[in-house]
């Protein structure tokens, strides 16, 4: 299996926020209190640092991705 960490739609929660317009907090807050919108595998938990991927921030915010417009 192949994963290209350099590919645009894996993205920090910092990072996915700011694309999104939202709060810095939005993406934790959004995986502890509502997890079932997240598709399984759209988010990784390392420590303290979340990544996610445009599909779930889709799925989570009901947006499109805004870099697609």
């Amino acid at each position: 299996m192949h994963i290209d960490l350099n590919d645009p739609n894996i993205l920090s929660a910092k990072e996915a926020a700011q694309i999104w317009g939202k709060n810095d907090a939005y993406v934790r807050t959004s995986i502890y209190h509502t997890p079932e919108k997240w598709p399984k595998g759209t988010y990784r938990v390392f420590g303290k640092q979340i990544v996610v991927t445009a599909e779930g921030m889709e799925a989570a915010t009901g947006e499109h991705d805004p870099r697609n417009r």
